[in-house]
């Protein structure tokens, strides 16, 4: 998360501050995560999927190419989860309609 981070930074305007939300994993909210100066972190109210738009991809995927299945071996859940990848990301129009709020989009 901190190289992630540091990433971020860099792509910031000189003089420009970032705002970057994310829920409350362990990763994110630990103390020994760096922040950039020029970052500020907005944690995510708990159980908040609507505010995660992620995470309904996730589910998206879960829902129709990895769940109720027996794997066979640690590279049948890697083929699986590669296939199932793919199989979005040829259907931008599906991850826009599953991602998108409304709220977000509002000037």
């Amino acid at each position: 998360m901190n190289l992630h981070l540091a990433e971020i930074s860099l792509a910031v305007a000189p003089g420009a501050h970032a705002v970057v939300l994310m829920d409350q994993a362990g990763w994110h909210t630990t103390s020994r995560l760096d922040v950039p100066r020029n970052i500020s972190i907005i944690a995510l109210p708990s159980k908040s999927p609507e505010l995660n738009p992620h995470e309904n991809i996730w589910q998206f995927m879960r829902d129709n190419w990895l769940s109720n299945r027996v794997f066979a071996s640690h590279e049948d859940i890697l083929d699986h989860c590669c296939d199932a990848w793919n199989k979005l990301v040829d259907q931008p129009w599906k991850i826009m309609s599953i991602g998108l709020r409304d709220w977000a989009n509002e000037f």
